[in-house]
């Protein structure tokens, strides 16, 4: 797992976005285990407080499940639940930025269609 850390939001957010992307993807599937609080930290060279944070947050969401002793683990229904949630921040959050830059550039939605085909616009 590469992560870059950018300055636009938080690290415990970046990290939580990770794991989201990474339980959408299917690397982490329903009832595995994440990785540690200790490896991630390590790995990342991140204080675990910034870790446990990023976790304390998908638990609270239902997304994940503590296993006293074991872990975090994905849970059953996770992938539903993120689905729903993303595709609702998408549209709320990122689709209008999108639509702006569409129409401030001009461009026509044959334009957008045919460059996702790999011809020219």
């Amino acid at each position: 797992m590469s992560i870059q850390w950018s300055d636009n939001s938080p690290i415990y957010r970046q990290l939580k976005d990770k794991l989201v992307g990474m339980m959408l993807d299917g690397d982490i599937k329903p009832g595995e285990a994440l990785p540690s609080v200790r490896q991630i930290a390590a790995e990342y060279q991140l204080n675990p407080i910034t870790v446990s944070r990023a976790f304390q947050e998908l638990a609270d969401e239902k997304v994940v499940e503590k296993r006293r002793g074991l872990g975090m683990y994905m849970s059953e229904n996770a992938k539903d639940q993120l689905l729903s949630s993303e595709k609702q921040r998408f549209l709320q959050d990122e689709w209008p930025l999108i639509v702006a830059r569409i129409k401030r550039l001009g461009l026509q939605p044959e334009h957008l269609f045919a460059s996702n085909k790999g011809e020219q616009a």
